[in-house]
């Protein structure tokens, strides 16, 4: 035996608002289209991928620091309304699931 283990690495990414890393799966990819922040929740979009905590407060951060636009390393600002519009829809099903159970 070689003491190696069976599991795969699962991919870690930087939250961009919070800059803390977490599993892949767990944050939402975005991208520059035309000057607006678009999620890419399936992560199949063309072009460079920024990853934000799905939650308001991350996405609120990573404005304020202006972290969209270097991160997609596009010039000038980016229009988000798309974005928290998604994450406050995904948000809000997600407590609905929760009050469920």
């Amino acid at each position: 035996m070689s003491g190696r283990t069976r599991t795969r690495a699962c991919p870690e990414r930087t939250c961009v608002g919070c800059r803390e890393r977490a599993v892949k799966s767990a944050l939402l990819r975005t991208v520059a289209i035309e000057g607006h922040c678009a999620p890419d929740p399936r992560g199949t979009l063309p072009g460079r991928g920024a990853y934000v905590h799905p939650v308001p407060v991350c996405v609120d951060q990573a404005v304020r620091r202006k972290a969209f636009p270097r991160a997609l390393r596009v010039p000038g600002p980016l229009d988000v309304k798309a974005l928290r519009h998604y994450v406050e829809q995904a948000e809000g099903c997600n407590k609905v699931a929760e009050s469920s159970m």
